[in-house]
């Protein structure tokens, strides 16, 4: 055994006493990355997470292409023609589509590369008292935590009215008032208004006013390039269907711009009327406030200066930020780091004991009751067990006092009912049967 022991702690030590030779190395520190590159929404980011793209970011490639490609031929168009004798009309004309294709672009990545409104996602959803005390719905979210049964829906007052909010189970909170869970880009976003596949972002509270711009540009391009189209085929002269067979390229320009105009300019109009009532898409569609009064409007003038004048509010995730690997604040986990189960629709509760049965049948003990002092219990029980004949003992000083008791108290030998009757206790000495 000794020498076992010799192999075990006869080490080298260096110099150093045992207590230093067996210290366990210290832990090293968790590594450390942005919060863009463990995110767990669906976006894409560039720049080092400055740029926030959403989860169909490749779709920018087509709607760049339908907005250069119209807009480039146009320009090269006037430029051909700055040749002839209307020179000193083309240049502005030129200028003029420069701009407003330069306008357009920019609204348009400021909309798609821009944090639309993400709201930060819980690693845990919210404490029961809170959840019960601010709602008083009959649904249930009871599938996150197995101690925790959440209402799907709570009310809250906005402006005098009772707004609905629901539990969102994927970033494990209550939404605020007009926010949504955006199914493509995973994430709930401030004011959601819709998830617009041509810019490939959603379109919420931060980049709602460039979305506006966006479109609006893209109406006065499509206008501004079918209008002048139409005037560098008309002041050729002469005979119209032959001056269009000379311009193919303007003709091409008008179909396309008739075209894309009903589209882009219907959505400017409907986004417009959208901004006066103060609702969003999603609501419009949704929830119809014609039909009920609408708690978020300030009038026309009120709702315009909203969403034009407004500032627009910093951003609630930063990107950039350092975060450990395992945090799971960041990875959105519950149950790696509460280590708690999920509930699923086929598991048993015992209801009276409080008590959850998993799959395999074994009871599992809540936490609460993991907490509570079992001595006392245990004490109790062993007192009722080995104090047993002083249990017999309180109750015959109890039918000492009240003689009306002894019909009500268990049997008593035969000894011992004698010699209480020769005591003078109300009991029939001359018969040993109990009484009737």
């Amino acid at each position: 055994m000794s020498r076992k022991k010799s192999q075990v702690w006869d080490v080298p030590s260096n110099g150093m006493d045992d207590d230093t030779a067996v210290a366990p190395p210290p832990k090293p520190s968790p590594e450390k990355e942005r919060l863009y590159l463990v995110w767990q929404g669906n976006n894409k980011f560039l720049c080092g997470g400055r740029i926030v793209f959403g989860h169909d970011a490749a779709s920018l490639f087509l709607t760049s292409f339908l907005i250069g490609c119209p807009a480039l031929t146009f320009c090269i168009r006037m430029l051909v023609t700055m040749k002839g004798e209307h020179g000193h009309y083309d240049y502005p004309v030129l200028t003029g589509g420069i701009i407003l294709t330069v306008l357009d672009f920019t609204f348009l990545y400021l909309t798609s590369g821009r944090d639309p409104g993400i709201i930060p996602r819980n690693s845990r959803p919210p404490d029961s008292d809170e959840a019960y005390d601010m709602s008083g719905s009959m649904e249930w979210v009871n599938n996150k935590a197995s101690n925790l049964r959440i209402p799907r829906i709570k009310d809250v007052q906005v402006n005098g009215h009772v707004v609905k909010v629901k539990f969102c189970d994927t970033c494990l909170l209550y939404r605020p008032p007009r926010a949504s869970h955006c199914s493509i880009c995973n994430n709930c976003v401030q004011k959601f208004d819709h998830h617009c596949p041509w810019v490939g972002q959603c379109i919420g509270l931060r980049n709602y006013p460039f979305f506006i711009l966006f479109i609006s540009s893209s109406t006065f391009l499509c206008i501004y390039v079918f209008v002048l189209s139409w005037i560098n085929i008309l002041r050729q002269g002469g005979n119209l269907w032959r001056a269009m067979g000379h311009d193919i390229v303007s003709v091409i320009l008008i179909v396309y711009c008739f075209v894309a105009v009903w589209f882009v300019g219907g959505l400017t109009v409907f986004h417009i009327y959208l901004i006066c009532t103060n609702q969003t898409t999603y609501e419009n569609f949704r929830y119809r406030y014609d039909k009920n009064e609408n708690p978020y409007t300030k009038g026309v003038l009120g709702n315009l200066k909203e969403v034009f004048c407004s500032r627009i509010p910093p951003s609630m995730v930063n990107f950039r930020a350092w975060v450990s690997k395992d945090d799971d604040t960041v990875m959105g986990s519950i149950a790696s780091e509460s280590n708690r189960g999920f509930i699923g629709s086929k598991e048993k509760f015992d209801m009276e004991r409080g008590s959850k049965f998993g799959k395999d049948g074994n009871m599992m003990v809540p936490s609460i009751l993991q907490k509570l002092d079992y001595s006392g219990i245990d004490d109790n029980m062993k007192k009722k067990n080995l104090g047993s004949s002083d249990f017999d003992d309180n109750l015959k000083r109890k039918a000492a006092d009240e003689p009306a008791l002894n019909q009500f108290i268990f049997p008593i030998g035969q000894e011992q009912r004698r010699s209480q009757g020769s005591s003078g206790i109300g009991v029939n000495s001359t018969n040993d049967k109990r009484p009737q």
